[in-house]
């Protein structure tokens, strides 16, 4: 089976509907965004510290559920995420930033390499939960989708600062 079909070469992409749309459908945009995200995550897996293995299993079922987020975005009436996934992020969101010191600036994207692939993570997240409000403009998305993405981001910060903590990485502050 060949890969490819050469669908696209003209702009045009066919959604999970069959429908053809152009490649910058709010559609297409927020789930190829989603896609970089969830490769990038991947590849952090490949970087994770000694100190940071423990990561593993989380981003892993991070890269899960962005997969099942995809799916809720196209296929019709399929809710894979719900509230419950966001008040689990929330729960280890909450974990990090108790582990980890206590900032009063703000602190420049960096430290040791699993950091600042997690630091890269968070603004990736940013540019999908960007892409998913554009789309809800035009396909209503449900509200725990959207609540995911928005948390997302801060989940990805948290755990970022959690691995420099673990990597004994000093956070650099940015004074305004």
């Amino acid at each position: 089976m060949k890969i490819y079909t050469k669908v696209g070469d003209k702009g045009q992409t066919k959604q999970v509907s069959g429908k053809m749309v152009p490649k910058y459908d709010p559609q297409i945009t927020a789930l190829g965004d989603l896609d970089e995200l969830q490769a990038w995550l991947g590849f952090t897996v490949t970087l994770l510290s000694p100190n940071c293995q423990k990561l593993l299993s989380e981003l892993q079922n991070v890269q899960k559920k962005l997969y099942f987020l995809q799916a809720d975005i196209c296929i019709k009436h399929h809710a894979a995420i719900t509230a419950a996934d966001t008040a689990d992020l929330e729960k280890k969101i909450d974990h990090f930033m108790n582990t980890v010191p206590q900032i009063h600036e703000f602190i420049l994207p960096g430290g040791k390499q699993t950091g600042a692939a997690l630091q890269y993570g968070r603004t990736l997240a940013r540019r999908a939960e960007r892409s998913a409000v554009s789309l809800n403009k035009k396909q209503e998305l449900s509200p725990a989708l959207m609540s995911y993405l928005n948390r997302l981001s801060d989940y990805l910060f948290a755990m970022a600062r959690y691995a420099n903590y673990l990597d004994k990485a000093a956070e650099v502050v940015s004074k305004l």
